[in-house]
């Protein structure tokens, strides 16, 4: 059945996803236009095809348990030297995503695994670019805010063409899975999955 790539995360609503999505581009990062806005609470995991049925009950589980928390973003901030990453700060929500992204890769269940670095959560704006670029990423969005209520989180698959597509939206509080939330820049009754990444 072979091996797909996942990722878990909370999705930058409108119209602040658009507008760091663009911005990110603008910066010259290849990979943004693959890359709607978003806090990650699984980085990319390769796990045998076979098992999504199981990873679908335990995400549905974690949601189901969950509860709605504010998000607050502030400013700006750098992994350099460490990792060429510039990111949005999360100042409010931060340790809701920590325990909630402990809850997705808890050892009794099917997404398990070690992190390269330790968890913090974050927007990526910039990375992998020329230095100067990232310099002016993190002076040009320092002002950066946005707020808003976090009410779910979504399974994305990695395709061949390295766009990462939404296979379903997990709200808090309800027991399987869901699809109240449009892509991002597509119209609320727009069904097509949206990408994610980075």
């Amino acid at each position: 059945m072979g091996t797909v790539t996942l990722g878990v995360s909370i999705a930058v609503p409108e119209p602040y996803g658009s507008l760091l999505q663009r911005r990110r581009a603008g910066f010259g990062d290849a990979a943004a236009h693959g890359i709607p806005t978003h806090v990650t609470l699984l980085p990319p995991t390769e796990v045998d095809a076979g098992r999504l049925p199981d990873i679908r009950s335990h995400l549905a589980a974690v949601a189901a348990a969950g509860r709605a928390f504010p998000m607050r973003l502030s400013g700006t901030g750098t992994f350099r030297p460490l990792s060429p990453v510039v990111y949005v700060r999360v100042v409010e929500g931060g340790e809701e995503c920590a325990r909630l992204q402990q809850h997705v890769r808890d050892a009794s269940g099917p997404l398990v695994r070690e992190l390269q670095f330790p968890y913090h959560p974050h927007v990526t704006v910039a990375h992998g670019i020329a230095e100067e670029a990232m310099d002016r990423a993190f002076e040009e969005l320092a002002g950066f805010e946005a707020a808003w209520t976090v009410s779910s989180f979504a399974l994305y698959e990695q395709g061949s063409d390295a766009v990462w597509r939404k296979l379903h939206t997990y709200e808090f509080g309800r027991p399987g899975p869901a699809r109240t939330i449009p892509a991002q820049g597509a119209p609320a009754d727009d069904p097509a999955p949206a990408p994610y990444g980075g």
